[in-house]
């Protein structure tokens, strides 16, 4: 029961950081709380979903669908967040002043309110196929009562830690938000790289860096409650491999640079416009 709980916890407060996350940085954006349910609701249908044909989806591609599947819902993720932190996260310091002004940037179409519930969906989908298939494997070998019992109390705890953090960063200003959950969301999509570059290399997509570069387990387990939400915020390995800290490094390089060349193009939008009005003034 305690080793269901423990990983059940894990994969549980990943999601729940995330969705807390996305509501935090969506503060105010009307029908927030539908687009949100509904990515979660679709996230753990899938979820459902991908569990109940997993024996099949495992024996497509020489025995390695699973590791597709999971590679293909984390390119969506990271390319969902990249768009957010390059994109989305400029306009929105624009509205950081009024609330109601990001709502509005939804309904203009500035930001399409679906991706919010894709991006959501993806992540509870992952996690949540990955906590199926365990408690049911787990359950077979141990038995159903204990196994149940160790994963409800895993999902308790993780929501409940993923509300706590929710309602901490709701406390933040509106002017430090957007400062605030960006810096989440840029870790939160290193972290998904990262992932995806393990994916890659179990599917044998990628053989390159391989080899675990250190090992901080002594100082620091992964399964352990800080080692836990390390990962879970900012993508902790205790054993990192080559291509994980490549992969990392490169989904900052990227969105840090994009970021910056949206920020310079909105700049020069802004002073060409003023500068039309005064000609025309």
């Amino acid at each position: 029961m305690f080793a269901t709980a423990i990983i059940v916890f894990r994969e549980t407060l990943e999601a729940a950081l995330f969705v807390g996350i996305m509501a935090a940085a969506t503060r105010g954006l009307v029908g927030r709380s539908r687009w949100l349910t509904a990515g979660v609701l679709a996230g753990g249908a899938g979820a459902l979903a991908l569990a109940a044909g997993a024996e099949h989806i495992s024996a497509l591609a020489n025995g390695v669908g699973q590791d597709l599947v999971n590679a293909g819902i984390l390119v969506v993720a990271l390319v969902m967040l990249i768009w957010h932190c390059v994109w989305v996260s400029n306009q929105g310091a624009q509205a950081a002043a009024d609330a109601r002004a990001l709502g509005s940037t939804f309904k203009q179409g500035q930001r399409a309110p679906w991706a919010l519930m894709i991006v959501v969906a993806l992540s509870v989908l992952r996690e949540g196929a990955e906590t199926v298939l365990f408690v049911a494997g787990f359950a077979t070998g141990s038995g159903p009562t204990g196994t149940l019992a160790g994963a409800f109390v895993g999902v308790l705890c993780g929501s409940a830690i993923g509300a706590i953090i929710y309602l901490g960063l709701s406390r933040v200003p509106l002017q430090r938000m957007f400062a605030v959950t960006n810096t989440l969301i840029l870790l939160l999509a290193a972290s998904i790289a990262s992932q995806l570059a393990r994916a890659l290399s179990q599917a044998g997509l990628i053989s390159l860096w391989g080899q675990p570069l250190w090992d901080t387990s002594p100082l620091l387990r992964v399964d352990s409650p800080v080692g836990t939400l390390a990962h879970a915020l900012v993508g902790y390995e205790a054993q990192p491999t080559g291509l994980q800290l490549a992969f990392y490094a490169l989904a900052l390089l990227v969105i840090v640079i994009g970021s910056r060349w949206v920020r310079v193009a909105q700049a020069r939008r802004r002073t060409a416009s003023t500068a039309r009005v005064l000609a025309g003034a």
